[in-house]
């Protein structure tokens, strides 16, 4: 990319929404005792392979910068800038607020790289429109509080008595809105339908009644993140209010506050349509099309960073358009942990959702953010209730990777925390005060005793448990081991490319060895069933017959042999020519051929697996048609273990000699190999519903 090719990196504009600002709030409350943990991992081995000091260690006590606009945009000018470009983003916009004031909106970048001949545009915070993904949970949330503040939703009965379709369940216990907001309700993940294409239209409640996910844990006992849960609260918004969900948030948040450059609809108004950033893949790439998330209250919403920065200071409690979107003792309900040890059990020592925000605490300060992901645009929103201040940052592109992009506001955030509410002096920076600082526990044969159950493999409980998008799970697999000093290691440490070592710090509660992160176990017969590492996410242990060890060995030795298989066939037939011997006998042709027809459809259930798997990730859409040809593929491929199986009889009966015979027993357990990982990652399930 040559100098003029490359995107606008300085800010375009800085607004505060006053000339002046008030001074920060005296007396502030120190963060409740509250653990930190948005468990990023990676690998290594051992001590041979010692992962290196974390970078996010606890900030030392300093004394704080000032939180002004003069301050964040030379900080903000530093650091974005070389960001975007090492990190190959077209633009982001951004907003901070303290003290009942916008203190500054920038943006960096472009909008419009003018990668299809039009004019380059830069970004302008005040004009343009970022989509904000899953951060838009929070304005779901919002909506389904204010029905529970007018006492015409109930926190904790039963949905059911506010839905008009019935959702399949598991468990007897009752799923509630609590469980909803806190990502508890225990449903699989489902990714068919998630984002569509300019032109797809988006139905809330033809998303929620078709196909609807598996509910696979006990409510309230597994932290699972559920588009699925979240746009089942914004359908009880909707059912409730007897408007369109957009139209109630357009309504009851947006209009209320001002937000006049923000909306869920898909596609947006036409005062906004113009106005929306291009999503880019990477600044070098052509813009991408207008995502339509299929569940909109998960992730449809739009808005500027102006806009942000109100919905922000609304949380902190300020006063922000006409009326409140919500009171006093709701706002403070929201902001609390929602969930304790009653269906949690000790998992609850680790962070843990509010009603709608995750537990992002830092530097011993309350801080309660939201991620949020599409294709094209990534953002994340924090506030610091205890301290009335907030940062929302918006990208419109990936960039060199998806990992590289989470890091990249992962570390602005962390930096932002750092700089503006670093430790307080006398206090440790593990998120608690100094009077609630836990030691490491000297009970150390307990804790050799703990550590011993949680030694195993793991992975996210956001998982595809009922059908074969299982298979994803063989990916961001966790390895916890027990270290001779009995600390745990995690390689890797979930959301992460690096290791990380943990030591009790109470009983299933462990803390991160030079750092702020926190997870907590729970265990059963034994063993441990999930570790909580981050408030909506946990890891649950892989069964041994899904190990990777034995399911990655297995299918790719069987798939090498079938190859192979396939290969030696015209070359044995070109070799029997040109040395002219006779053509193989007919005994056992029929189960030679059968078991050659075995062999193929395996070939080609195997590559249409993967072909399916490339589609699905992309977010491409799949049809019944196409995965029913793949698994009749697949069957017949299993069904050629018969005649595989008598084929390598009929040899060693007829004794065809030792290299024919060994190459019937490798075809048989190549089928044998494939079949078993069919039926073990259930790519047979006559579930398809993905």
């Amino acid at each position: 990319m040559n100098q003029n090719d490359a995107p606008e990196l300085t800010p375009s504009r800085s607004y505060p929404s006053r000339p002046a600002f008030r001074l920060r709030r005296l007396g502030a409350a120190l963060a409740t005792a509250v653990v930190v943990g948005a468990g990023v991992a990676g690998c290594g081995a051992g001590a041979a392979h010692e992962p290196a000091p974390t970078s996010d260690a606890p900030a030392a006590a300093v004394e704080p910068h000032a939180l002004d606009a003069g301050d964040v945009n030379a900080w903000l000018d530093e650091m974005l800038p070389a960001a975007l470009e090492a990190n190959d983003i077209a633009g982001a916009t951004v907003a901070v607020v303290n003290d009942g004031e916008t203190v500054t909106t920038r943006g960096y970048g472009r909008v419009d790289t003018g990668s299809e001949g039009t004019e380059p545009v830069p970004v302008d915070p005040e004009r343009h429109l970022f989509r904000i993904g899953s951060v838009s949970k929070l304005a779901t949330a919002t909506a389904a509080m204010q029905l529970v503040q007018d006492g015409r939703v109930d926190l904790d009965a039963d949905i059911a008595a506010y839905l008009d379709f019935t959702i399949p369940r598991n468990f007897d216990e009752p799923i509630t809105l609590r469980h909803l907001l806190t990502h508890t309700a225990g449903f699989e993940e489902r990714i068919a339908g998630l984002i569509g294409k300019e032109g797809t239209r988006a139905d809330l409640r033809d998303a929620l009644v078709t196909d609807p996910p598996e509910q696979i844990y006990r409510p309230g006992t597994v932290p699972a993140y559920s588009n699925y849960g979240n746009s089942l609260a914004g359908y009880i918004v909707e059912r409730v209010s007897g408007i369109p969900f957009e139209e109630y948030v357009d309504r009851n948040v947006f209009d209320r506050l001002g937000m006049t450059s923000s909306s869920f609809e898909q596609p947006l108004p036409a005062d906004l349509a113009g106005r929306v950033s291009n999503g880019y893949d990477n600044a070098s790439s052509p813009p991408g099309y207008f995502e339509i998330i299929g569940t909109p209250p998960a992730g449809s919403m739009s808005a500027s960073a102006p806009d942000m920065a109100r919905f922000m200071l609304a949380h902190l409690g300020e006063p922000v358009g006409g009326t409140p979107i919500l009171d006093e003792p709701t706002l403070d309900l929201m902001h609390q942990p929602a969930l304790d040890a009653t269906t949690l059990g000790t998992l609850a020592g680790a962070p843990r959702m509010t009603l709608g925000f995750f537990d992002e605490s830092r530097n011993g300060h309350r801080i309660l953010g939201h991620g949020g992901d599409t294709p094209f645009f990534h953002s994340h929103l924090q506030i610091y209730p205890d301290e009335g201040a907030g940062l929302f940052i918006s990208l419109n592109s990936t960039g060199t990777s998806s990992l590289a992009n989470h890091q990249l506001r992962q570390k602005l955030t962390k930096a932002f925390a750092d700089r503006y509410f670093p430790a307080v002096r006398g206090a440790a920076a593990n998120n608690v005060p100094a009077t609630e600082l836990a030691a490491p526990t000297t009970d150390a044969s307990g804790t050799a005793e703990r550590a011993a159950m949680a030694a195993g493999t793991y992975e996210s409980s956001r998982m595809i448990k009922s059908n074969f998008l299982t298979l994803i799970g063989l990916s961001g697999r966790t390895t916890v081991s027990v270290r001779d000093d009995g600390r745990l290691l995690l390689e890797p440490r979930p959301m992460a490319d690096s290791a990380a070592v943990y030591e009790e710090i109470e009983p299933w509660v462990w803390r991160e060895v030079g750092g702020q992160e926190t997870i907590a176990m729970r265990a059963v017969d034994g063993r441990v069933e999930v570790i909580n590492f981050d408030s909506a996410f946990a890891l649950v242990p892989v069964a041994a017959a899904r190990s990777t060890y034995l399911a990655i060995p297995v299918i790719v030795g069987s798939v090498v042999i079938l190859l192979l298989t396939v290969l030696a066939w015209p070359i044995g037939a070109i070799g029997r020519r040109l040395r002219r011997r006779a053509p193989r006998d007919r005994a056992g042709r029929t189960a030679r051929i059968l078991s050659r027809v075995g062999v193929g459809c395996a070939l080609l259930a195997v590559g249409g697996w993967v072909g399916s798997f490339v589609l699905i990730i992309g977010l491409e859409d799949l049809s019944t048609a196409s995965l029913r040809t793949v698994q009749v593929a697949q069957l017949i491929g299993l069904l050629g273990v018969v005649p595989a199986a008598v084929r390598l009889v009929d040899d060693v009966r007829r004794r065809v000699g030792w290299s024919r015979t060994a190459g019937s027993a490798l075809v048989l357990l190549a089928l044998v190999g494939t079949g078993w990982f069919a039926v073990e990652f259930m790519l047979l399930s006559p579930n398809i519903s993905y």
